[in-house]
């Protein structure tokens, strides 16, 4: 299994390229082992006509006229190939990107039609789900979950969402084997809390008369806000 990680995003100009949608940003993070090695690949992309949707441009700030000036898939496929091939791909919702990914690939014949052939690939999001159910596990609420700070999140940019999700994946794998408990070792440490709670030494004061009254009015308040029975 490889050591190398290439956390990797796209924007796009719509949802379905099976529609003729297509892919107007890549963006690639390397990681080697545990550690971001600060090797990136990006590249705004000319998707031939097919102009932004509203809802993509608002949300990417990309333009039609700044897609204009920038290269067609077919000019930079072999450098981003020859970026990505051999690491494991880190992506949020892998199978939109990847779907992406080789329509631009099938689209212009290249020998790889399949970016899988040359990757293999880590869906964050499949993990997200598993860990955390029930909740939000888009990258955003995720990362955020997570304590993952320090970005400019105004508009989506695939390096930018690149970088945060190779901290994201970072973060979600790191502490892996706390998950991995056996159930004996469960009931260990449940013993090893019930036995050192029993030698907890506990500070008893007197409270004044008027002390005891103020705090029956603040819990009186906690009562009322939260609609749950108060005990003290």
């Amino acid at each position: 299994m490889s050591n190398r990680f290439i956390s990797f995003d796209t924007e796009t100009t719509g949802l379905d390229y099976k529609t003729g949608d297509r892919v107007v940003e890549i963006g690639a993070v390397e990681i080697l082992g545990r550690d971001k090695t600060g090797k990136e690949y990006q590249t705004y992309l000319n998707p031939d006509g097919k102009e932004m949707s509203e809802g993509a441009a608002e949300i990417t700030n990309i333009t039609n006229e700044q897609l204009k000036q920038a290269p067609k898939f077919k000019e930079v496929a072999d450098e981003f190939i020859e970026f990505v091939k051999g690491a494991e791909l880190i992506i949020h919702n892998a199978e939109f990107d990847v779907g992406f990914i080789n329509n631009e690939l099938n689209l212009i014949d290249h020998e790889v039609k399949d970016i899988r052939d040359i990757c293999t690939v880590y869906d964050t999001l499949i993990h997200a789900r598993k860990t955390f159910p029930g909740q939000r596990n888009n990258l955003n609420a995720l990362s955020m979950r997570l304590g993952i700070s320090g970005y400019d999140r105004t508009y989506h940019g695939a390096l930018l969402d690149a970088q945060i999700l190779a901290d994201t994946y970072l973060n979600l794998t790191g502490g892996q084997v706390t998950f991995d408990l056996t159930e004996s070792q469960i009931e260990e440490s449940k013993d090893e809390i019930d036995n050192k709670s029993e030698d907890v030494n506990f500070l008893k004061f007197n409270a004044k008369d008027e002390d005891l009254s103020e705090h029956r009015k603040f819990l009186k308040i906690l009562g009322t806000t939260t609609d749950k029975e108060i005990n003290w």
